[in-house]
């Protein structure tokens, strides 16, 4: 830090250019990729692999383990913006919450996983908002409340 800058010129010449990360395609053995979702309590493990578009989670096929259409939409809309539905095989693990939290878990690490088999579709997902983690997560409840922050009734006799 004892060099002192006097024009904009030194500037470029001081501090060199960084450029933008180069996100890599990551496999495991097997040719999976394989991500990480949460959202409230639930955590999702998925893998994907190139195939017919078979989807399992935990063991039990998607229209057995998510019945309501809106939970099976939300786990299709990362593909659905890729363009990618029915190339992928999906096998899911997802544990804790209740469904509503576990489609969501499940929607980050569907998301994440295609970042890390298709590099370029970063971008799109991205903007989408499907590589974000909602911290959102129910507020603890304090002492002298009867929840998070309804009071117990009050009465004056």
């Amino acid at each position: 830090m004892a060099e002192t800058l006097n024009s904009l010129a030194d500037l470029a010449a001081a501090s060199p250019v960084q450029a933008a990360p180069v996100h890599v395609q990551k496999l495991d053995k097997f040719g999976r990729a394989y991500a990480t979702g949460k959202r409230k309590n639930a955590v999702a493990r998925v893998w994907i692999k190139p195939g017919s578009g078979k989807v399992t989670v935990n063991g039990r096929a998607l229209d057995v383990y998510f019945a309501r259409p809106v939970l099976r939409m939300i786990l299709q809309q990362p593909l659905e913006i890729a363009k990618r539905v029915g190339q992928y095989d999906l096998m899911i693990t997802v544990a804790g919450g209740g469904l509503s939290g576990q489609a969501g878990a499940v929607r980050h690490g569907l998301a994440k996983a295609l970042t890390y088999f298709e590099p370029d579709l970063r971008p799109s997902l991205k903007r989408e908002g499907f590589l974000t983690r909602d911290s959102r997560v129910v507020e603890r409840k304090k002492y002298g409340k009867k929840k998070a922050r309804r009071s117990f009734q009050f009465s004056k006799r």
